[in-house]
């Protein structure tokens, strides 16, 4: 599926923009979003990909020329086509290896603060900052991903262009972000199960741990325990013992999730945070429910704080 997504994509980015040959001084006040053009060199679909999303924004912010900036524009583009590009490019961002991914983000913010320097009037390096966390680090975000907007809060953490009062506010994003990073080893912790006995994620033994932190009460929590329970390769996987799924409860409302044990899964282990470690001591950035994470034998984080969709996707890829 990601394979004829990623074919699509790359039509809409390779589709003619505007290429009127006209000098920059001639340019129009407002425009279309400059696509980018990915050269015929680049064959190969991944390839391709890597090479769009690496450079998507290279044409937008290119300061040879500053176009109208206002309430409604970003450098002669309306705000809602920008959005959508941004929605477009982190798209292209999930079918990268971390790496490609990473490094597609860091240039991002280079050529938008570069932007920034140049014409400090402008609202180019605000909107790309905006857009950046909403798809990257908004919980409700389809494409979100910690890891990848790691790389864009950091920097604005460490600029001279951001003040002091807002900078200390990306410190913290930047911090929350580098917790538990994909290929890290996860945050042990200890919970008590529904027999009342106190265990640590790191004693659970498995091949793979999909870690929930979830509540029962939720409509999205109670989606996810069905979806799984409904997909064969997941059920397989529980069936044979070589995943377990650990559902951790992380609130205060003990007997509201204990009038929910029946509705868990019996194959599941769940249980609850005693200690509420999780929020107090921040071992693990929840900032919504349910927070999932795919974990190998070792605990390594396989998938941080992904969306159901993406967890069923690799379990059924197993």
């Amino acid at each position: 599926m990601y394979k004829y997504l990623t074919v699509f994509l790359l039509a809409v980015l390779c589709a003619c923009g505007p290429r009127s040959g006209k000098p920059a001084s001639d340019a129009p006040a407002r425009r279309d979003f400059p696509q980018v053009e990915v050269p015929s060199m680049y064959t190969d679909p991944q390839e391709r990909t890597g090479y769009a999303a690496g450079h998507f924004w290279d044409r937008f912010t290119d300061t040879t020329k500053v176009y109208a900036c206002d309430s409604v524009t970003v450098n002669g583009v309306p705000v809602e086509l920008v959005e959508s590009q941004m929605g477009l490019f982190t798209t292209l961002l999930g079918e990268l290896p971390a790496d490609a991914g990473a490094q597609a983000v860091i240039r991002l913010y280079d050529r938008a603060e570069a932007f920034e320097r140049k014409f400090p009037d402008t609202n180019v390096f605000e909107e790309l900052g905006r857009l950046t966390r909403h798809y990257l680090y908004d919980p409700n975000s389809p494409v979100r991903n910690e890891d990848l907007y790691f790389y864009f809060v950091d920097r604005l953490g460490r600029s001279d262009l951001i003040d002091n009062g807002y900078r200390m506010g990306y410190e913290w994003d930047a911090r929350m972000c580098s917790l538990n990073r994909v290929g890290s080893p996860a945050a042990d912790f200890s919970f008590t199960d529904i027999r009342g006995r106190v265990r640590t994620l790191y004693g659970v033994k498995a091949e793979y741990t999909v870690l929930i932190f979830g509540n029962p009460g939720c409509q999205a929590c109670q989606e996810i325990m069905q979806d799984m329970e409904s997909t064969p390769e997941v059920a397989a996987l529980i069936a044979s013992g070589r995943m377990q799924v650990v559902d951790v409860y992380i609130d205060q409302e003990i007997d509201d999730w204990r009038a929910h044990i029946p509705d868990y899964p019996a194959t599941w282990i769940n249980g609850y945070d005693h200690n509420y470690t999780i929020r107090t001591d921040l071992i693990y950035n929840v900032r919504g429910i349910p927070s999932i994470y795919l974990l190998d034998a070792e605990k390594t984080v396989l998938l941080k704080d992904a969306t159901p969709e993406r967890v069923l996707t690799a379990l059924a890829n197993l």
